[in-house]
């Protein structure tokens, strides 16, 4: 059990969610602090029946706390979060900033769970799009060893933070009566559209967004061997990450195989019956903590290949509830 427990950025998209499911799940703390921007601070946030005070996040902030769960913009991990550490406290980070740095493990739970036991600092959480894709390559990795993952992911408009689901919904709202609206969070219209560039420019034409899913499965798994080759889409759906994904492996799985792999895997839900239009979607996905898999089918062009369609989250499994379940490890390893 930790004592004290801080959530840093809890103001934000996933920081609501985070608070939600440490009091949901009823995570064994002590006592709940809150920290955010200079602007939130004093603000009240209703947890456990308590009203709570927002405190400011400062370098002076974290003395007395045990463990910090972050959800901040990158360059206030960068700087705030070494801080956390120097006082004493483990430190959960959604951000990207840590991620690849050699010296902080990249977890998740159903994955790779020493790697956090084992780690001292801070520990990351992984992008979104990576955080399902790899749990759902996770058992066939297993079972057959996963060589190369082609996957192209359909991105909900949260994962731009709350403005982009404004530009969503104010944008089509523009679109559908023949006004113009100036997009924040988006450099083209995402309304009735769709954008095939999530992140900046980076090597050979890739995007940031997708180097991460390259890297960050690497990291996770502890192969630099995985081949992965990523195309990452916008499209204007307001919660909820898709992947159309194949995958390679040393030997053959069946789809019977596959199926069952998957139902047996914690944090998998299979829903596949294409006859009767059962299939993962956003809008029977939102809200859940699970990596739901469909359209499970063999590669036409390749005897090692599996196809497969997977919905989840993004606020959840690929954020918020990844960062709890880091945290619920930790906790049980403390007791």
């Amino acid at each position: 059990m930790f004592n004290t427990v801080a959530v840093v950025g809890a103001t934000g998209a996933v920081g609501t969610i985070i608070l939600q499911l440490l009091e949901q799940r009823s995570f064994p703390a002590a006592q709940i602090r809150l920290l955010a921007s200079a602007r939130s601070a004093g603000k009240q946030i209703e947890f456990a029946g308590k009203q709570i005070t927002i405190e400011e996040l400062t370098h002076d902030c974290f003395e007395g706390v045990d463990l910090v769960i972050a959800s901040t913009p990158d360059d206030t991990a960068a700087e705030f979060l070494p801080s956390a550490v120097k006082a004493g406290a483990k430190v959960i980070d959604e951000s990207g900033y840590w991620r690849m740095n050699p010296e902080v493990a990249l977890v998740v739970p159903e994955i790779n769970p020493d790697a956090a036991l084992n780690a001292e600092g801070i520990i990351a959480s992984p992008n979104c799009s990576t955080t399902q894709m790899v749990l759902a390559m996770k058992p066939l990795h297993d079972a057959a060893r996963v060589r190369r993952v082609v996957v192209s992911t359909y991105q909900a408009t949260s994962g731009a933070g709350l403005q982009g689901n404004v530009d969503l919904q104010e944008g089509s709202k523009a679109a559908l009566s023949g006004d113009d609206y100036e997009y924040s969070a988006f450099s083209h219209a995402i309304a009735f559209n769709a954008i095939p560039q999530i992140g900046s420019e980076k090597e050979s034409g890739y995007t940031s967004e997708e180097m991460k899913m390259v890297y960050e499965t690497r990291k996770i798994f502890g192969d630099d061997t995985i081949q992965v080759c990523p195309t990452c889409v916008r499209i204007p759906v307001s919660n909820c990450h898709s992947e159309s994904i194949l995958v390679e492996t040393e030997q053959p799985v069946s789809v019977e195989q596959a199926k069952e792999l998957f139902a047996a895997t914690p944090g998998i839900t299979v829903v596949d019956d294409l006859a009767a239009g059962s299939y993962p979607m956003p809008s029977t996905c939102d809200g859940s903590d699970e990596v739901f898999i469909g359209r499970i089918r063999k590669d036409l062009s390749s005897p090692n290949g599996l196809a497969f369609w997977c919905v989840s989250d993004n606020l959840r499994k690929g954020a918020a509830t990844n960062a709890v379940q880091i945290a619920e490890l930790l906790a049980a390893a403390d007791k």
